[in-house]
């Protein structure tokens, strides 16, 4: 059985987002695999802190990333 484990930062998705990650995810996977994989398929998605995750050794906190999902440059 499938076991998808997404981590984003805390504050950056919204409820309703998460929800549709997870249903856009198991759709994938059964696409795969097949419909009889559906109901044994996980989807977990993780909030890590702000600040606790980094990329290249700068820490990203939530307002980086939801300025880059704009478009904006991160300082």
């Amino acid at each position: 059985m499938p076991l998808v484990n997404v981590k984003v930062i805390e504050g950056v998705f919204s409820a309703a987002e998460k929800q549709e990650m997870i249903r856009r995810l198991t759709d994938t996977m059964v696409q795969i695999e097949g419909e009889n994989m559906r109901p044994v398929t996980w989807v977990v998605v993780e909030e890590v802190a702000s600040g606790d995750w980094g990329i290249g050794g700068t820490p990203l906190h939530t307002a980086d990333v939801k300025a880059l999902a704009a478009g904006q440059p991160v300082a």
